[in-house]
C-alpha cells in the first residue's frame, strides 16, 4: 500500500505573511490559486519521481490555525538547517533537532499563523 496522505492544508490568517514564512524556512516556489472562499498558496512537485503529499498554504472561515491537535511533518535533508531558519522568517523554535532512534530526527516550530507544524529527517 503507498503512503495515504496525498494532501495537507495549513490554515493561515494572512496568507501572504504564512507564504513568506514557508517560502524563507524550506526555500520552495509556491503557485498562488484563488480559489473561491478559500485563496491559497500550493507547495508541490510535478517533477517526475517527485515523492511526498502536496500541500498548501490557506486562509478560509472554516479553518483556524492551532497548536492543537494534528501535526503536519515536513520531510528534509538535514532538520537543523530548516529548523535553523523558523525564528530569522518569524516562527518559533519550540525544540531543535532531537533524535527519535532508529526512525531519524525531528525539530517543531510555530509558523508565523499559530500552527504547530514538524520537521524528520533521516540525519
Amino acid at each position: 500500500m503507498n503512503n495515504p496522505v496525498n494532501w495537507f492544508e495549513i490554515a493561515a490568517t494572512d496568507l501572504e505573511r504564512a507564504k513568506n514564512f514557508y517560502t524563507a524556512v524550506f526555500n520552495i516556489p509556491m503557485q498562488f490559486v484563488d480559489f473561491p472562499d478559500a485563496p491559497m498558496y500550493m507547495m508541490y512537485s510535478e517533477a517526475e519521481g517527485a515523492t511526498g503529499a502536496g500541500g498548501a498554504i490557506v486562509r478560509s472561515q472554516d479553518n483556524t490555525p492551532s497548536t492543537d491537535g494534528t501535526i503536519v511533518y515536513f520531510s528534509c535533508e538535514d532538520v537543523a538547517n530548516e529548523a535553523g531558519r523558523v525564528e530569522a522568517a518569524g516562527g518559533k523554535l519550540l525544540f531543535p533537532k532531537q533524535g527519535i532512534g532508529d526512525f531519524g530526527f525531528i525539530a517543531q516550530f510555530i509558523d508565523t499563523e499559530g500552527n504547530r507544524i514538524g520537521l524528520h529527517s533521516r540525519q
